[in-house]
């Protein structure tokens, strides 16, 4: 690879009006509208390596260019003269890993998570001495071999496996692909011990990379409430809450989700702890079966519901906030007296204040009251970047009705 000296980079500035403060205090981001776009910009190769300038021309670091991208410049360092190459990466994931070796027993956990990891656009888990990229960002195509490589040399990981899909791709005007980087591909789920209980990756062929390692200590905190109790389970994916709650002595724990792959693993998890006795799953819609449960006159004393973003953008946030309103809705009724309710999202348009009052709201047309015990977040292995509100996305609130 072309070790980037400064000498050797383009060259693009921010406009007189750009917000150059915002960016030396730390902000990653600029936008398409702060930028000088000439046809010389315009023509670089999406993910091209950079010095950014401000409208004075005075350095202020190095940055990744992609004109087709809202998002035009990513920071990747504030030293205008530093170079991006495999001792750079390595760097980054050394610093990386030394605080998720502090957090964690066993390597599963979220590696990097992107901007607030100082690799923008990156995403990296790892399960065990397997690891799963997310290059969401055109420069971390272009340069994923000296990131791979970087990523062996610290982590001594074995299996690399890129997972190209997502929406985030599609804005940076990427390919969806899904490839074997290094290594072989696990022919069986990867096992992954969390909170007491065993999940089951699908690594290749999951959502995302496979696991949401986002959700750890909510998990944990559900957990806690779930010893003798009986469990239900909404948009389980691969089991995330109900097996944590089995590992927590629930007596019994009900799964719901749309996809039949992923109940399969939730099954295969659960088996693995030697608690299918307690375990059960149901197919199907999630609103048709939460309908079809009241119907049946069925009451949890534990109630989670953990859905796909409904409001993934600024422009779906109204649908979006009607949506969590209608779960709560619907979920409220079948909450034992004196049971919980954990109501989560992971849409970052909907905040903390909105998402809560459209979960009160629905609980209250749900004929309940509630009161909050607890608001939980992502876990410490997904740090929260303070100048930028998007990397805040996971909200978990538990209500006792």
């Amino acid at each position: 690879m072309t070790e980037h000296t400064s000498s050797a980079m383009p060259v693009v500035r921010l406009i007189p009006k750009a917000e150059a403060r915002a960016i030396r205090h730390g902000f990653p981001w600029v936008y398409a509208n702060e930028l000088v776009t000439d046809r010389r910009t315009r023509n670089l190769t999406p993910g091209t390596i950079a010095q950014l300038e401000d409208a004075n021309r005075t350095p202020m670091g190095v940055v990744t260019v992609n004109a087709a991208s809202k998002i035009i410049c990513r920071m990747l360092d504030q030293d205008p003269a530093a170079v991006i190459d495999q001792a750079w990466f390595a760097g980054k994931i050394q610093r990386a890993l030394a605080h998720r070796a502090r957090l964690y027993e066993a390597p599963f956990y979220r590696l990097v998570h992107a901007e607030a990891d100082g690799l923008p656009g990156v995403i990296i888990d790892r399960f065990g001495d397997l690891a799963v990229i997310q290059p969401n960002a055109a420069w971390a195509d272009l340069l994923i071999k000296p990131l791979v490589a970087a990523l062996q040399e610290v982590t001594g990981v074995t299996t690399v496996i890129m997972n190209g899909t997502g929406r985030a791709r599609t804005l940076e005007g990427l390919e969806e692909k899904t490839d074997v980087l290094v290594g072989t591909a696990p022919d069986a789920p990867v096992q992954v011990p969390m909170n007491g209980a065993i999940y089951m990756a699908d690594v290749m062929g999951g959502q995302k990379t496979g696991l949401f390692f986002d959700q750890r200590p909510n998990h944990a905190f559900v957990a806690g409430l779930s010893k003798a109790a009986r469990v239900l389970d909404v948009f389980s994916h691969v089991g995330g809450f109900g097996l944590a709650a089995l590992a927590g002595g629930a007596a019994s724990v009900l799964a719901v989700d749309g996809s039949a792959p992923a109940l399969e693993l939730a099954e295969q998890g659960a088996a693995a702890m030697g608690v299918s006795d307690r375990f059960a799953t149901r197919k199907g819609d999630a609103f048709d079966v939460l309908t079809a449960l009241a119907e049946e006159g069925a009451t949890f004393d534990v109630v989670i519901c953990d859905p796909p973003a409904f409001a993934p953008s600024k422009s779906a946030l109204e649908a979006g906030l009607r949506a969590y309103e209608r779960i709560a809705r619907l979920a409220a009724p079948l909450v034992a007296d004196g049971g919980y309710l954990t109501l989560c999202s992971c849409s970052h348009a909907a905040d903390l204040t909105k998402f809560r009052n459209a979960s009160a709201r629905g609980i209250g047309r749900g004929g309940r009251r509630g009161q909050i015990i607890h608001t939980g977040f992502a876990g410490p292995d997904h740090p929260l970047l303070p100048h930028l509100a998007e990397s805040g996305y996971l909200k978990a609130l538990t209500f006792r009705l």
